[in-house]
C-alpha cells in the first residue's frame, strides 16, 4: 500500500509539527511509515498510489473556479501547491483511489470536481458561528456540526452531531455535482461532502488530525486506510501522468 499525503511548505518548526499530525493520524489508523509518501508543492510523485490525503493549508486560487480575486478576501494562495495537488486528485478520481480531504483538501475536492468556493466567510457570509479559531489549542472544539445520518460520514460518525475544531476563512459555495453534502454548521456552512457514487471519497472542513483521541476521527482515518489497503490488494494503482 502507498498513501500520498499532500503537505504545505516546511516553514517554521511549529508549522512542520502541524503537518506531522496528518502522518501520525495515518500511523494511528494502521498505516506503516514506509507506506506514507509526503508530497509538497512542486514535488513530482514517482510511481503510483493507493490513497490520497489532501491536507489543510493555503487558499485555492479563485481562478481555478472561474472567479476574480476579491480585494478584501485576505487570500493566501500557493499556485505551485495547486499545480501539484489538482493532478493528484484527478489521478485518484480516474483510477478509483480513495480520497480523504481536510480543510483546504475539501476545497480542492470541490473545485476539482467543478464546484465553487466562498473566498472569505467574514466579509461574504458573516456569522455568529466562529470558523477561524486563532488559539493555540488545535483540538479546541468551537462549534458543532450536524451530520446527515444517511451518508457515509453519518455511518462512520454514528451520531447526528459532533463538536469540531475550525481554522478556515473559506468554504464551499456551490457544491460540485458529483458530491453530496454530509454535514453543516448551525449557520449553514458546508462542513463535509462525499462522493455520491463510485470510489470512497470523504472531505471535511474541520481538522480531524488534531482530534485523534476522538472516536469519530479514529473511525474516519481507519476506514480510509482500510479502503486504501484494499485497493492495494486489488492490483490497479493510481499513477500521476
Amino acid at each position: 500500500m502507498r498513501i500520498a499525503v499532500t503537505l504545505g511548505r516546511r516553514g517554521t518548526p511549529r508549522q512542520h509539527a502541524k503537518q506531522r499530525d496528518y502522518v501520525q493520524a495515518l500511523l494511528d489508523a494502521g498505516a506503516r511509515p514506509d507506506e506514507i509518501v509526503e508530497i509538497r508543492p512542486g514535488d513530482v510523485l514517482q510511481g503510483s498510489f493507493d490513497g490520497l490525503l489532501l491536507s489543510g493549508g493555503t487558499d485555492v486560487a479563485p481562478e481555478r473556479y472561474g472567479q476574480e480575486r476579491l480585494p478584501n478576501a485576505s487570500l493566501d494562495v500557493d499556485e505551485e501547491r495547486d499545480d501539484t495537488e489538482f493532478p493528484l486528485l484527478a489521478g485518484a478520481l480516474r483510477d478509483g483511489a480513495p480520497v480523504l480531504g481536510v480543510c483546504r483538501g475539501l476545497q480542492v475536492v470541490n473545485v476539482g470536481l467543478g464546484g465553487t468556493l466562498i473566498q472569505d466567510l467574514p466579509s461574504q457570509n458573516p456569522s455568529e458561528i466562529p470558523h477561524d479559531d486563532a488559539g493555540d489549542d488545535r483540538a479546541n472544539r468551537i462549534h458543532p456540526v450536524q451530520v446527515d445520518p444517511d451518508t457515509r460520514l453519518g455511518r462512520i460518525a454514528g451520531v447526528s452531531e459532533i463538536g469540531v475544531n475550525s481554522r478556515h476563512h473559506q468554504a464551499i459555495d456551490r457544491p460540485a455535482a458529483p458530491l453530496v453534502v454530509s454535514a453543516k454548521a448551525p449557520d449553514g456552512t458546508i462542513e463535509a461532502v462525499e462522493s455520491v457514487e463510485g470510489p470512497w471519497l470523504v472531505a471535511v472542513q474541520w481538522h480531524p488530525e488534531n482530534l485523534r483521541d476522538d472516536e469519530v476521527t479514529r473511525r474516519l482515518f481507519r476506514e480510509f486506510v482500510e479502503v486504501a489497503r484494499e485497493k492495494s490488494g486489488a492490483g490497479a494503482r493510481s499513477d500521476v501522468r
